[in-house]
This record gives structure tokens, C-alpha cells and sequence, in this order.
């Protein structure tokens, strides 16, 4: 069983490699990438594949109690029915907001649980980010048992409409409500349940006349801001890194494509650069196409383009793992544009709604590209475009272990998860693997220009990548930088008490779209901001991964 799980073989020695200095630890583990990428075993991705298969053969089981649809058998009569993908979407909150979609797995450094989700957010006591701090009954850090409730009462109320004829306004309304409480009290929830997506489409299904355009401008906004958001230098390092983990596309000799010259020069090649390129106008002319493209021979069209953009994502099971978010987007094209070629955007019938959608669609996202600091690329819908805010977090020596002391976790440290199933070697092997992932991607090549800044010996130091720290003490990560930012940081001192040069954290900003830098900051946990600043993001793209600079 264990030879299932087995990962790839490193081509060096992980417990030697720990003990290196950085430029040596992320060049290895670079190279190491380049060909191997996570190096997870294929039993991980058939578990995947087995998760996507649940999550479908649960869509199946709501439609089948639903008067009019059926079973698996008729499912070519009944699988583009409105109310099907109604279900289909109140279906994707539950298990998304469960802890069951995004975010979950070994792929995001989830092994004991394999989730989080529901384990932190029906447990007193675990952290919470408000999303004003200091409301009452609401505004705490820590989670009560009135937040136990609301998520408790939000799961139920899915599961009553999934289980009912049809899913009734009224429910659905309520369902809202109570997302919209929860998220006041913890903003973690509402991106947890994929909130710009799933509760958008849901209140269309609530306020509109014609609930099928509202769904079909939802649709039309995820597809057209993705495509935005990758019209930057960032993006052709998200297809080589992408590539390099690909299940399907294992040959190094098309690996090694996807660098200038591999294993001296690892930024993207012309040809990454080319498939970022396509990747985005494919991304672009996706819901141009079902926009404008009259008849069925345009229909035609943006279907074909809609399955090669979601078939090359999911065929390369990117980290992250939004897998079932694909499937449901894909469904959502058949299901809203091809069913229903007759309906229009203009076909709303709700001026407020229409309102509630210029902002959620249009107004947010915008400002979410050009002042990425004040939103969650989420709601921005920045979706895997490789120009992300992150952290890094440096623990000397084992004071990480004042995270299971000072706080309530139901996961824990990654390192003891992956003692369950490998030796100490092969899971530094891994854990070393995440360090080549962020360093590959452009943002991630600042960390060498900041690493001497913030301290002066890395193997006097644990480093976690800020996506495991908040995976673990907030119980859902997902790419999203400011869940792991100085809000965090000062929540965990508040109960864990670091001593000062105890905790170090790195925090990198977005790109905005109409800017040129990224900006960063360094921080104590005892001492407070130590420096912050910017860098052109063209002097990172000629810098490799490994390149350090020397401690100013």
C-alpha cells in the first residue's frame, strides 16, 4: 500500500539539502520540479479523479429525488433541465464550503485530515478573520458556538433545498442571509464557498425574472476577468510550472521545453510564453464567443473552446486543486448557453438585480486588477493567472510548535501529517517541493532579493509557505495571500506570544493591472513591520529562482 504512495524519487538527499544554504536548496529543488513537479505518486491523482467522480455521483443522487429528472440512466433527457443545474450549483457551495472542493488533499499539503472545511468551522475556539473586527456577538477572533450555529444552519438549509422538488426562493434566500452573516463574522467562509460564484448565481435564482441571463452574465464575468487577469508577464510561468506537474504530460524532453535552457535558466521559453499567450486569448474569446456569436454555428464554437480551456486545466490537475470548480463550469456552458440560445443578458427583469450584478461583475473585479491590495483575487476573479499575493513564515528552530499550543487546530504541523505515511527524508523531500513551486513562478523569484533582509541563517529556521500556515491555522487555504497576512500574523501572536526574531513573515503583494512592481513587506510577530518596498517586476524577470542577494 505504501509503495502506492510512494512520491518520486529526489535526485538528491532531502536531509542534506535542508542543511544548505537557500540559493543551493531552491536551485535543487527547481531543477528537481522541472522535470518531477510535486513528484506525487499517481495513486494521488486517481484519488482526485475518484473525488470528482463523488462529487458528480452527488449532483446525480439530489436530481434523482427530483420530481421530472431521473437517475444516471435517463440523464440524456434530463441532464440541461433548469432545475438540474440549479442543484448543480447549490450543490458546489455545499461541498466547496465543506472543505471538500478546493484546497484539498496531498496536493495542497493536506494528508491527516485530507480537508479542512467543516472540521474547523463546526469546532469552537478555532481562528477567524472578521470581516469587521470588533462587531458584536460577531467581530471575535475566535470562533463560538454562534458561528458553530450560523455554519451548521447555512449547511442544512443546502441540503433541504438539494433534497426538495426544486430548490425554493425562500430557502435559497435564507441561505444567503445566513452566508452573508457568516462571512461578516468570518470572511474565510464566504471564500471558502466560492461566494463570487455559487451565491451570485444563487441570488440571480432569488431576485431575478429570468434567472437564466443572470446565470449567463455570472458565467460570462468568471471567464472574461480569468482572461484579464493574465495579461501580464506572470502567466507563462504558471504553464511551465503547471506543465511540469502535469499526470498526462510526463516526458522531460517536453518538460525541458517549458524552460529557456534547462537546468541553468528556468524562466518560461518561447514556447511556455506562446501557450500563455494562446491560453489567454482562448480564455478571452470564450465568453466573447457566447456573447456575440449568434446561431448555432457560434454555439458550436464557444463550446469546442470551453472544452479545450477546462480539459487543458484539468488534465493538469494544478495545484490548488479546483478540479470540481472546472466540471461545474463546463456543465454551466451547456447548461446556460447552449440549452437556452434564446436568452439574452437583457432578458434579466430585475433592475436591482442588475445593479447588484454591475457591482459584483463588473465594479469589484476591476478594482480587485487595479488595487489587487484591497481585494481577494477570488471576488477579483484572478483565477490561477500566477500573479498572486503570498507569505512565507520562518519559525527558528521549532517554535512552531507554539501554534498547537496557543491555538485550537484539527490539523497538524504538515510535517507530522506526512510522518503517518513516510520517513523524516521523504517528507522534507516534499515540504522541500513547495519551496520550488513558489520560487519558479515570477512573484516568487523576489523571495532571494528579501530572504537576507528578514533573517540571516536559513538552517536556524522552519520555513512554511504562508497557503500551509493558514491551511492549518484557519482551516481552508486557496491562494488567497491576505487569508495569511499581518491580520493572521497578529492573531496567531495574540495567542501564541513569539518572542521577538521568534517569527518572521515575508508578505508580497499582487501586481496591479496598470503597475509595474510588486510590493513587500517584512514583519515580526513581537516587533512589528521591519521594512517594506517595491520591486520592478522587470528586474524579476531576469532573475532565476535561486538567485540571492547578499544581506543589505
Amino acid at each position: 500500500m505504501l509503495g502506492l504512495l510512494a512520491p518520486k524519487p529526489l535526485p538528491y538527499d532531502a536531509l542534506e539539502w535542508e542543511r544548505m544554504p537557500f540559493s543551493r536548496r531552491v536551485r535543487l529543488a527547481c531543477e528537481s520540479w522541472a522535470i518531477d513537479g510535486y513528484g506525487a505518486p499517481l495513486a494521488i491523482y486517481f484519488a482526485y479523479a475518484l473525488k470528482i467522480g463523488l462529487y458528480v455521483g452527488g449532483w446525480l443522487a439530489f436530481c434523482a429525488v427530483t420530481p421530472g429528472l431521473g437517475g444516471p440512466g435517463t440523464i440524456a433527457g434530463w441532464w440541461l433541465a433548469p432545475v438540474a443545474f440549479q442543484k448543480a450549483i447549490l450543490w458546489s457551495m455545499l461541498f466547496e464550503v465543506l472543505g471538500l472542493g478546493c484546497g484539498s488533499g496531498p496536493l495542497t499539503a493536506r494528508y491527516v485530515p485530507p480537508f479542512g472545511g467543516a472540521l474547523y468551522f463546526m469546532r469552537p475556539g478555532t481562528v477567524k478573520l472578521p470581516l469587521v473586527p470588533g462587531l458584536p456577538l460577531l467581530g471575535g477572533d475566535r470562533r463560538t458556538w454562534l458561528d458553530v450555529l450560523l455554519y451548521a444552519g447555512f449547511v442544512a438549509v443546502l441540503v433541504v433545498s438539494l433534497l426538495a422538488a426544486a430548490p425554493g426562493v425562500a430557502l435559497m434566500a435564507v441561505a444567503l442571509g445566513l452566508l452573508a452573516v457568516m462571512s461578516l463574522s468570518d470572511r474565510t467562509l464566504f471564500l471558502a464557498a466560492r461566494g463570487e460564484h455559487y451565491a451570485t448565481m444563487t441570488l440571480c435564482f432569488v431576485l431575478a425574472g429570468n434567472w437564466i441571463a443572470g446565470a449567463m452574465a455570472v458565467q460570462l464575468a468568471l471567464w472574461f476577468w480569468a482572461g484579464v487577469s493574465k495579461l501580464n508577464h506572470h502567466f507563462p510561468a504558471v504553464v511551465g510550472v503547471m506543465g511540469s506537474n502535469s499526470p498526462v504530460l510526463r516526458a522531460a524532453w517536453w518538460r525541458k521545453r517549458m524552460y529557456v535552457r534547462y537546468p541553468d535558466d528556468l524562466r518560461p521559453s518561447r514556447l511556455a510564453t506562446w501557450m500563455a499567450h494562446a491560453g489567454t486569448a482562448l480564455e478571452l474569446a470564450v465568453p466573447l464567443v457566447f456573447l456575440f456569436a449568434g446561431g448555432p454555428t457560434g454555439l458550436l464554437v464557444g463550446v469546442v473552446l470551453m472544452l479545450m480551456l477546462h480539459g487543458f486545466i484539468t488534465s493538469n490537475v494544478p495545484m490548488g486543486v479546483p478540479l470540481e470548480w472546472n466540471v461545474v463550469v463546463v456543465y454551466s456552458g451547456f447548461a446556460l448557453f447552449w440549452a437556452h440560445p434564446d436568452v439574452g443578458l437583457l432578458d434579466l427583469g430585475s433592475a436591482p438585480l442588475a445593479v447588484v450584478l454591475v457591482i459584483a461583475l463588473v465594479v469589484v473585479p476591476l478594482l480587485g486588477n487595479l488595487v489587487p491590495h484591497r481585494v481577494s483575487f477570488l471576488p477579483a476573479m484572478r483565477y490561477y493567472a500566477g500573479n498572486w499575493a503570498w507569505s512565507v513564515w520562518l519559525f527558528r528552530g521549532e517554535s512552531y510548535r507554539k501554534l498547537e499550543r496557543g491555538l485550537t487546530m484539527t490539523s497538524p504541523w504538515v510535517m507530522d501529517q506526512l510522518a503517518y505515511f513516510y520517513d523524516r527524508k521523504t517528507a522534507v523531500g516534499l515540504v522541500g517541493k513547495v519551496m520550488a513551486f513558489r520560487t519558479m513562478h515570477l512573484h516568487g523569484r523576489i523571495l532571494g532579493m528579501l530572504l537576507p533582509r528578514a533573517i540571516e541563517d536559513l538552517s536556524e529556521w522552519t520555513y512554511a509557505d504562508g497557503e500551509l500556515v493558514a491551511g492549518l491555522v484557519l482551516g481552508w487555504n486557496f491562494g488567497d495571500g491576505h487569508l495569511h497576512d499581518e491580520r493572521l500574523l497578529a492573531t496567531v501572536q495574540k495567542y501564541c506570544g513569539f518572542e521577538p526574531g521568534e517569527l518572521r513573515c515575508i508578505f508580497v503583494e499582487s501586481q496591479p493591472l496598470l503597475g509595474d512592481s510588486l510590493g513587500w513587506r517584512i514583519a515580526d510577530a513581537a516587533s512589528g513591520e521591519l521594512a517594506r518596498g517595491e520591486v520592478p517586476v522587470a528586474v524579476l524577470r531576469a532573475r532565476q529562482p535561486w538567485d540571492e542577494d547578499p544581506r543589505a
